[in-house]
């Protein structure tokens, strides 16, 4: 005949065993349900990328990609009227300031359910001139054709626009557009997001640039 202290503890082990089984059923039914949102909320689970967050590293990445240079050329003037030339030979020095101008058209698409980010930005361009230096090495009146205030506005301008020229040369406003397409995908981390960036057309002209 059986031991009812013996039967009593068995039923203890057995009440306690599906007991603990029961708590795990719901602890696995609990974690079934509320993943999503403790994905949402712990550190390290799925993210969702905000409009806002991306403008707002847009905006870092276009002040960290703009660049002061200092360029120097040579600009050539000449002017013949009534079979009389006037030339002059400039050197200018000054500072050419390139970038991304967000203003001139900025757009962000931001896609949760696919995980993908689209970002246009405006083309690098040249965002100021500043003439710093004009040294004049070899200038030469017309003999009925001398130098005019509105000859040294002229060759001014020659200089802004050489200096944009050659700005574009040294490849400064390409440098601003390399370095975005780099620095916007590392910003934005987010976990299974594709970040694409690309640029809308660039200006007609240079002079058009040199002229903001």
């Amino acid at each position: 005949m059986a031991d009812p202290r013996h039967r009593r503890s068995s039923t203890a082990v057995l009440l306690s065993l599906a007991l603990l089984a029961g708590a795990l059923l719901l602890i696995a039914l609990a974690v079934q349900r509320f993943s999503p949102v403790a994905r949402r909320l712990l550190p390290g689970g799925q993210t969702e990328v905000s409009h806002s967050i991306v403008v707002e590293q847009v905006r870092s990445v276009a002040q960290l990609v703009t660049s002061e240079t200092t360029v120097r050329d040579v600009v050539v003037y000449q002017n013949r009227h009534l079979g009389s030339t006037k030339r002059s030979l400039v050197v200018v020095t000054g500072k050419v300031m390139a970038g991304i101008d967000l203003d001139a058209g900025t757009s962000v698409d931001v896609n949760n359910q696919d995980r993908r980010i689209r970002i246009l930005l405006p083309p690098a361009t040249v965002l100021s001139v500043e003439v710093t230096q004009l040294r004049t090495y070899d200038e030469r009146n017309g003999l009925w054709n001398p130098f005019r205030p509105a000859d040294r506005d002229t060759i001014y301008q020659l200089a802004r626009e050489q200096l944009v020229s050659a700005a574009g040369e040294l490849g400064v406003t390409r440098h601003a557009q390399e370095s975005a397409q780099r620095l916007l995908p590392a910003l934005i981390h987010a976990d299974g997001y594709t970040v694409e960036v690309r640029f809308g057309p660039s200006p007609s002209s240079p002079a058009e640039a040199a002229e903001q």
